[in-house]
């Protein structure tokens, strides 16, 4: 069972019973454990940049791939289910790289902090995790949340508790000063010692990154003690890239990977952030800078606006209580009031020319999305990232997959075990109808998820 919070929400459910009650909604429709499986007949595209592989065969033990190869190359044991591919193209599992389970497209934050906070744990984030499942998604990186309740879920989920894909957490934002009401889920730092204490803090409670946010705002001495000290305990930095200033302080400082495409509606990047880029990419015994620019919020809110239809979309309902999903779904109701957008006609523009100056100055780029944003739904959000990068970003499709499995898994460390389809990782596999590398956008409704050797789809 997760644990459970000092203070337990108020609810008519008791704790134990709400939590009970929405594991067994959400594994109605998924398998438990991990079996010998035969994925067989698809084309595969195995993250490593080469060739498709078509009339695939994937074999899988327990949690692990076993063997790789092709029908009438490589035996299919007689006891292993087949599940066939024919069709299909099998890659390995998604990543997405910027995801807020907390949060699951409404459009007030400070109604949603004052009605749900309590909810989080049990109700919110398991079903905003099933949906990143059920979407391809196997592995994800949550970027700001209350600090035990992500702890919780990311250990519900290695459990097996619930279903999900593999979790990698900030916990709370670190900044100079939270905004109001945020301070269950943002940590301010005041002075040097205090930002040490504050990663240290995260560090013992077992986070996977540390997220660093508005530091231009920070002294000197602040941000570099929390990347210094992050550093120490082994854990990367991922840090905003709204502001000039944040990026070059960021790379100043030895940040690992920057959020979002960032300033406003400036047409580009000034030239001493593009140098200061340059300079920083140039360094190869660094290793490589990570740059998630999350784009697909902000190209497809113009579209959204005149066609909702998709906001209608009963996936990212799933699990959710009826009173939160009424709550979102009257929150969103007119997209084109809302106060998040409303500068975002005049950003999409500029989208394009800091993509590809990110691009050009040799940054490795990976998918993310910043889902949970208001109208950014879990089983949406993922997808429909790849098909800007490919449709209207002018990125070739197999490097686009890349940035959403081979790249991610390499950034956080884990690339021996995940990111691609080859024996003894493990079997984190989707397939989907069609031929992805012509049609990236079929990957809205994949057909086959397979997490750690176990298929919920």
């Amino acid at each position: 069972m997760i644990s459970m919070p000092e203070n337990p929400p108020v609810n008519p459910l008791t704790s134990t019973c709400r939590l009970a009650l929405v594991a067994a909604l959400l594994l109605l429709s998924c398998s438990v454990s991990a079996e010998r499986l035969a994925l067989v007949g698809g084309t595969l595209i195995d993250g490593n940049g080469g060739p498709p592989l078509a009339n695939s065969v994937i074999l899988v033990e327990d949690e692990r791939i076993t063997a790789v190869g092709q029908v009438g190359q490589l035996a299919v044991p007689d006891d292993a289910r087949v599940i066939s591919t024919e069709g299909m193209s099998v890659l390995p599992g998604l990543w997405d790289m910027h995801v807020h389970l907390m949060i699951n497209g409404h459009a007030d934050y400070a109604r949603w902090r004052e009605r749900y906070t309590h909810r989080l744990r049990y109700e919110v984030m398991p079903a905003s995790a099933h949906q990143l499942l059920l979407a391809g998604v196997t592995s994800a990186r949550d970027l700001g949340a209350p600090l035990d309740d992500i702890i919780a879920v990311r250990e519900a989920i290695a459990r097996g508790d619930i279903p999900g894909p593999t979790l990698y957490v900030s916990g709370p934002f670190i900044q100079h000063r939270p905004y109001p009401g945020t301070d269950h889920y943002r940590w301010g730092v005041h002075g040097a010692d205090d930002a040490r204490d504050r990663v240290r803090q995260l560090a013992e409670a077992g986070v996977d990154v540390i997220k660093l946010i508005d530091h231009d705002e920070m002294s000197e001495e602040e941000y570099r003690a929390v990347v210094e000290e992050a550093h120490s305990h082994g854990l990367p930095v991922i840090a905003h890239a709204h502001r000039p200033e944040e990026i070059l302080r960021g790379l100043a400082a030895g940040v690992d990977n920057f959020e979002h495409t960032g300033l406003a509606t400036a047409p580009e990047y000034p030239p001493e952030v593009i140098a200061a880029i340059r300079e920083r990419t140039a360094r190869m015994n660094l290793g490589p800078l990570y740059w998630t620019p999350t784009v697909e919020p902000l190209f497809n809110y113009t579209y959204t606006r005149r066609n909702r239809e998709h906001l209608d979309d009963p996936c990212w309902q799933l699990g959710m209580p009826a009173d939160i999903v009424e709550d979102i779904r009257e929150s969103i109701r007119h997209p084109d009031r809302l106060p998040y957008y409303q500068l975002t006609p005049a950003r999409k523009p500029t989208l394009r020319r800091k993509f590809d100056q990110l691009r050009e100055s040799g940054v490795t780029m990976l998918i993310g999305t910043d889902s949970g944003i208001p109208m950014s739904f879990h089983c949406q959000s993922t997808w429909a990232e790849l098909e800007v990068w490919v449709n209207h970003m002018g990125m070739d499709p197999m490097d686009t997959i890349r940035a959403a499995t081979y790249w991610p898994a390499r950034m956080m460390g884990v690339l021996d075990d995940v990111g691609t389809v080859e024996p003894g990782k493990h079997a984190d596999i989707i397939a989907v109808r069609g031929d992805v590398l012509r049609f990236i956008n079929i990957l809205r409704d994949v057909d086959i998820v397979v997490r750690r050797g176990v298929q919920y789809r």
